[in-house]
C-alpha cells in the first residue's frame, strides 16, 4: 500500500508541474524591418536602392 501511495502522490505532483508550465511563445510571422546602412557603409558602396513600392 505505501507503494501506492507514493505513485499516486508523485502523479499528482507532476501534474501539478505540468499544469503550471508556460506555453510557449506564439511566432511572429512578420520579419523584422530593414536596417538602415551606416555612414561607412554608403560611403563604401553607395546608397541602397529604395524599398519596394507597397502593394496596397
Amino acid at each position: 500500500m505505501p507503494t501506492l501511495r507514493l505513485l499516486t502522490g508523485a502523479t499528482i505532483l507532476a501534474l501539478a508541474a505540468a499544469a503550471c508550465t508556460k506555453a510557449p511563445a506564439a511566432l511572429d510571422p512578420t520579419p523584422p524591418p530593414a536596417r538602415r546602412a551606416d555612414a561607412k557603409t554608403q560611403l563604401e558602396y553607395g546608397n541602397p536602392p529604395p524599398p519596394p513600392a507597397r502593394r496596397y
